[in-house]
């Protein structure tokens, strides 16, 4: 018996179904597939252009004036002396969150421009990871703690060890620091890292030169934003800043690099206002002020990158 069922018409659309809609075309996307964090975003060539500068500018603009707000205002109102270059809490309150503020922005902006969602500025193509945070904060705090107290053996004078003394600014000065500081590293890691490194990548198609200049790019303008001339301040500024790309390359994400960034500022920062005899902090990057110490610090930062490389090759493995 021979089948007939390869002869039978094809069944007649009914009137009554309405027809399958057309596949809707697909916004173009500024994150390529198969591009690692750190130059995973395409972008017009005049685009980091314009935003980068941009971004530099809003965020000198914005902690200049904030600054100098609070200046006149503890001049005229609490009796500063206009000779007193130190900073109080209510300065340094405004420094650290005109940072994290610019940090904001600099997502904010760059996903809007490059059309991507903000969450892969930060970690890509895996999501965000708060266990992650916390992880590096732990290991980073011992690690930055150990860097310090070598540093203060070797040179206690060099490495801002002043009069220890517990004054009125002392304590606001440690409070602030607790509540502003962890802002002002992370706003700084999402500017320079999250969305500077991946900008400037852009300008390249091949992978490897456009991580090359992403990091280097986004670690001369971290460096040249901390306004130093002194080379071994330079010299530190710089390893910081390639370390804590490497960081965000090895890792897929911002969540190392913030952690440690954090942790090294905030346990400079409460050292730093314990140690001030009492008075307002200091910081000083004139040419000088910097030494062979520094090179404990820089020896820490390739220590954080070496355990981060280790521990997300276990991770993968």
């Amino acid at each position: 018996m021979t089948s007939t069922s390869s002869s039978l018409p094809p069944p007649a659309s009914d009137p009554g179904t309405a027809p399958a809609p057309a596949a809707r075309a697909e916004r173009p996307s500024g994150l390529p597939t198969e591009r690692p964090f750190g130059a995973h975003l395409r972008l017009s060539w005049w685009k980091p252009l314009l935003l980068v500068p941009g971004l530099l500018v809003t965020m000198v603009v914005l902690q200049t004036v904030l600054v100098f707000v609070v200046t006149i205002l503890e001049v005229l109102l609490g009796g500063r002396s206009p000779e007193d270059f130190s900073i109080s809490p209510a300065m340094m309150a405004v420094m650290n969150l005109s940072l994290a503020a610019s940090g904001v922005l600099a997502v904010v902006l760059t996903a809007l421009i490059a059309r991507v969602p903000w969450r892969s500025l930060i970690a890509r193509p895996r999501g965000p990871r708060w266990g992650r945070l916390g992880l590096w904060c732990g290991a980073f705090t011992v690690l930055v703690g150990a860097a310090l107290g070598i540093s203060a053996l070797v040179s206690p004078g060099a490495a801002g060890i002043g009069e220890f003394a517990v004054t009125s600014t002392t304590v606001g000065l440690v409070i602030v620091a607790l509540l502003t500081t962890p802002l002002q590293a992370a706003g700084e890691e999402l500017l320079f890292r999250g969305a500077m490194m991946p900008m400037l990548a852009s300008w390249v198609r091949a992978v490897r030169p456009a991580i090359v200049l992403g990091m280097i790019g986004s670690s001369v303008l971290f460096g040249l934003a901390h306004m130093s001339v002194d080379p071994w301040l330079l010299s530190y500024y710089a390893v910081f800043g390639l370390s804590m790309a490497a960081m965000a390359l090895i890792s897929r994400g911002l969540e190392a690099p913030i952690a440690f960034h954090v942790m090294n500022n905030l346990i400079m920062m409460i050292v730093g206002a314990l140690f001030a005899g009492g008075e307002g902090v200091v910081i000083d990057r004139s040419v000088g002020m910097g030494g062979p110490f520094m090179l404990v610090f820089i020896a820490v930062d390739l220590v954080a990158v070496a355990l981060v490389w280790v521990y997300e090759r276990r991770q993968r493995s």
